[in-house]
């Protein structure tokens, strides 16, 4: 059978469909208002306005989304339903009402921006899936899902993206794949699979902030050791 045949039959064996279908938009919205969220706040640490706060937030929300759509040839997901557009002004008027406590509320955005990534990684690699590409692929397109935004919300902001300088970011995602892979392989059920990686993300990434573990940097040659 074609890994794309079996692939398919995997997913009518092992889960429903419709169930599928109910998980890929739930995650694709939580992760839309997490990740708003995010970029909002990091707008407001710039003392952008509403409109700058709105466009940096939606901007994070739909930019890794929109990358992977593009590259699967398929309609960017936040153009199928204005849910997105509004929940990205949702989010906004969250932190304009929260703004008294943005300080306080430092570790709350953090755990906002880990729960996008968690969420739009899984999101990335079903719907890579079910567009019938192999494993490897859904692996990198869930990445690019939970971590372009991110890259977006940096460069709009005039920053070193995160994930090329410190923490734990990328890395979490792709691990958050290869697990989902070996979950799926195993014949596990959608749900389970989906909980067991939105956790994986997650802990390695309150882990490696919580413990200050990040990847070895580079070093020019002739910089001085």
């Amino acid at each position: 059978m074609h890994p794309k045949g079996w692939l398919f039959f995997r997913i009518m064996i092992y889960n429903d469909p419709q169930l599928a279908h109910t998980l890929q938009v739930i995650l694709e919205f939580l992760g839309t208002f997490a990740f708003a969220i995010s970029g909002i706040r990091h707008a407001a640490q710039k003392h952008f306005d509403w409109f700058g706060g709105y466009v940096c937030g939606f901007a994070v929300a739909i930019g890794g989304g929109t990358i992977r759509d593009s590259m699967l040839g398929v309609r960017p997901f936040w153009m199928t339903d204005i849910m997105y557009v509004l929940c990205t002004a949702l989010a906004l008027l969250l932190v304009i009402l929260s703004r008294k406590w943005i300080k306080r509320l430092s570790n709350a955005w953090f755990v906002f921006d880990t729960l996008g990534l968690a969420l739009f990684t899984i999101a990335g690699i079903q719907k890579t899936l079910a567009l019938g590409h192999p494993f490897w692929v859904a692996i990198i397109m869930g990445c690019i899902t939970g971590v372009a935004g991110g890259v977006i919300r940096d460069v709009l902001l005039n920053n070193v993206p995160v994930i090329f300088h410190k923490e734990i970011y990328a890395v979490a995602s792709v691990t958050g794949g290869i697990v989902y892979w070996a979950l799926f392989s195993l014949g596990l059920s959608l749900p389970w699979v989906v909980v067991i990686t939105f956790l994986t993300v997650s802990i390695i990434r309150f882990v490696a902030v919580g413990y200050h573990i990040s990847l070895p940097t580079l070093h020019a040659e002739d910089e001085k050791k």
